[in-house]
């Protein structure tokens, strides 16, 4: 029986840290910290984690509670462009750089965040 995505890198473990890691420094940042709900950043996180954690083959929480992804149509209403896809990026990757994941493990990760990252541009 093969081992999913993510139970190699961890599980729950790992991606609530991921997550965690993330929003410690989107609530201080000037760029993007605006565009997440002030009054919600415990269920923006909890709604990241899920999305990741399915994503990467783990429960399927977000579909059960959210619906489907549609990630695009639910970032629309924020006017992201380069600047804004970069700090993004920065964050995770400082976030990730803080976790113990395999090489592979984290080259995979991080090629799918630069994909979503630019999909999300919407603005010049």
């Amino acid at each position: 029986m093969s081992t999913s995505f993510y139970e190699a890198v961890g599980g729950d473990e790992f991606f609530t840290a991921l997550v965690e890691g993330f929003y410690a420094q989107v609530r201080e940042d000037d760029l993007i910290g605006p565009m997440y709900p002030q009054d919600d950043w415990e269920g923006a996180e909890q709604r990241l984690k899920w999305f990741l954690a399915q994503y990467w083959g783990g429960p399927t929480t977000f579909n059960e509670k959210r619906g489907a992804p549609m990630l695009r149509r639910r970032h629309f209403p924020y006017e992201i462009g380069d600047a804004e896809a970069r700090r993004w990026l920065s964050m995770m990757s400082n976030s990730l750089d803080q976790l113990e994941v395999s090489a592979a493990h984290r080259d995979a990760l991080w090629d799918h965040m630069v994909r979503v990252a630019a999909m999300m541009i919407n603005k010049e």
